[in-house]
């Protein structure tokens, strides 16, 4: 790999520094990590002799921006605040939530907290330890310090963007300084992230412009391999290979195991990755929704720089399938509709969160006519956002493809067929035909480095894609390790996925125990929560023991399973339900406790 330049000032001659850069030419970041390891500790062991390099005058405390992620959103609006920091040649330093020293909060002078709030008013998971500190007897007083905070959240939730107001109004009790106002970024993220980046670094200017001019020093971070040719914002077209349905049945849903060429892409992933689909909606939908409204879906419409048929910014442009609060607002403005605006008032939280979880724009605009212009209706939409997938397949076993486990959603709505905008889609591609995609990283969810530490899976329906990825992963390694696979599902006949592939996995021992519930084929309903409490002595021994344990599937499920776990744990320590919340937490601190909820 090539080596960025640098300008900082160095101590070495410069046949010296370009051996150095000979030498690490080629090494990957692991390598590039161990020498520099290597290297600091040979420093260490010498005699300390004066500076050949002039000392700069001592920087101001640099600036901490700390992140929560859920789906990477967070992430990317924190490093694009880095990188403008960075580029005025401001101290600055980015943390991870979960990564962040608390102890030092109190010490903070300037802090930035970039967050999102998952589904109705969670934290991302690698921000709960830092939320429950924050709002917790242990938060110091912050009278030192300043702080802003960027909110990432979806309007198609009641709570939304509630974590980061939380956040916000916390730092603020505790005595902070708030230097900018809480920013609300819906989906359409950058039209509030990008002036919120502005406005913190130019206040970041002013409260860390040093006396004198410095040279340029930030703090050592890991080197990353090249930017991949392709992204989120250049999709690769993948063709599809193979798509087809694994479930049995009318009455049970149209379950997809798809597989995607990625050859050619420069795309790479790990098991626990996510893979991001660009979707169309389909045509019907968008004739309907043409209809409703009695527009001419040739009517150009110009939005920024793009200008656009009507018809092109419904297919591809903007949400069909998922309401949010503004296109709320503007139907009941422009229909007039009491009622509907009232469900916008706050204390109809519960009649708002039904409406948007079971109605599409196309059931509102049916049901509410008003009269619309084709740019008023485009500007009422959000804008078309990607939908990730767990990855379900390891490249040490497949090669260049990704596979996806994907419900079809479809149902009937009054007489007429509703579909996910992205299952849809891929539910109906055929092999040879190709699909808009990219990698999104799930740094979050990785299999433990020592392949012989034991690792506890729980997942139900396509909850289970991230689990085939590990254990392909770990049947190639040849790890020693354990793997404990707990799975729910409706009916055993019909909705067992991947059986197959489990029972070769038991049999070749790369599977060590499967649990299983099917929640239809059992009076009363049995789930897999109940299963994990039918094992609770032996899970909490795999867990004292080291084990690693993982969660994937809907949000209820998860949290049913995080209060199995606990009424495991605390039946373990003689009923203590605060340590038990502390041990599952440090198993998140240490990394030994993974979910991927949506």
């Amino acid at each position: 790999m090539s080596l960025p330049a640098t300008t900082l000032p160095t101590p070495l001659q410069p046949d010296t520094a370009a051996a150095l850069a000979r030498l690490a030419e080629g090494l990957d970041s692991s390598a590039l990590l161990w020498a520099s390891g290597y290297l600091a500790g040979m420093a260490r062991a010498l005699p300390v002799h004066a500076a050949t390099v002039a000392a700069p005058v001592a920087a101001a405390q640099p600036a901490t921006i700390v992140y929560g992620s859920q789906t990477g959103n967070a992430k990317r609006a924190a490093e694009a605040l880095l990188a403008k920091l960075q580029a005025a040649h401001l101290p600055a330093r980015l943390l991870r939530a979960d990564a962040y020293p608390l102890r030092e909060l109190a010490d903070e002078t300037l802090l930035y907290v970039v967050v999102s709030t998952q589904g109705d008013g969670d934290p991302p998971d690698d921000a709960r330890a830092f939320l429950e500190f924050l709002e917790g007897r242990r938060a110091p007083a912050l009278k030192k310090l300043k702080f802003a905070v960027l909110a990432l959240g979806d309007s198609s939730y009641p709570q939304f963007c509630a974590i980061g107001r939380r956040i916000d109004q916390r730092l603020q009790a505790l005595g902070g300084e708030r230097i900018a106002d809480c920013a609300d970024a819906d989906l359409d993220i950058e039209t509030v992230s990008t002036p919120w980046t502005e406005t913190v670094a130019r206040i970041a200017g002013d409260l860390l412009k040093p006396a004198a001019p410095l040279a340029t020093v930030t703090t050592l971070r890991p080197l990353v391999a090249a930017v991949a040719s392709h992204s989120r914002a250049k999709p690769f077209a993948s063709a599809v290979l193979a798509n087809q349905r694994i479930t049995l049945g009318a009455n049970s849903k149209d379950v997809r195991h798809l597989e995607l060429a990625l050859d050619g892409s420069g795309l790479s992933y790990e098991p626990g990755d996510a893979l991001g689909v660009w979707p169309r909606n389909p045509e019907r939908l968008v004739d309907a929704v043409l209809q409703a409204t009695a527009l001419d879906g040739d009517a150009e419409v110009r939005v920024g720089d793009d200008a656009l048929p009507l018809r092109e910014w419904l297919l591809g442009k903007r949400e069909l399938t998922r309401v949010a609060r503004p296109f709320l607002a503007a139907l009941a403005e422009r229909s007039g509709d009491e009622a509907l605006a009232g469900v916008l008032h706050p204390d109809n939280a519960p009649a708002l969160s039904t409406l948007l979880a079971n109605q599409q724009a196309i059931d509102l605009l049916q049901r509410h006519r008003a009269d619309w212009d084709a740019a008023s209706l485009v500007a009422a939409l959000r804008p078309l956002q990607p939908r990730l997938y767990s990855i379900a397949s390891s490249r040490k076993v497949v090669g260049d493809e990704a596979h996806l486990t994907v419900v079809h959603v479809e149902y009937d709505a009054d007489g007429e067929t509703r579909w996910g905008a992205a299952s849809h889609l891929l539910a109906t591609r055929e092999e040879g035909e190709t699909l808009p995609v990219y990698i999104e990283a799930n740094e979050r969810f990785r299999l433990p480095a020592d392949s012989s530490r034991d690792i506890i899976m729980i997942g139900a329906g396509t909850g289970i894609a991230p689990f085939r990825a590990f254990v392909q992963e770990r049947g190639a390694v040849g790890g020693n390790g354990r793997n404990w696979l707990f799975f729910g599902a409706p009916r055993q006949r019909s909705d067992f996925l991947y059986q197959l592939e489990w029972q070769r996995a038991l049999k070749e021992g790369q599977l060590d125990r499967i649990d299983l519930a099917f929640s239809r084929d059992t009076t009363p309903k049995t789930y897999v929560q109940q299963r994990i409490a039918e094992q609770a002595r032996a899970l909490h021994d795999w867990l004292q023991g080291g084990a690693h344990l993982y969660v994937c599937g809907a949000i209820a499920m998860a949290k049913d399973v995080h209060a199995a776990l606990l009424a495991i744990v605390a039946a373990n320590n003689g009923g203590d339900r605060d340590a038990a919340v502390e041990f599952l937490d440090t198993l998140a601190r240490e990394g030994r406790y993974a979910r991927d909820v949506y």
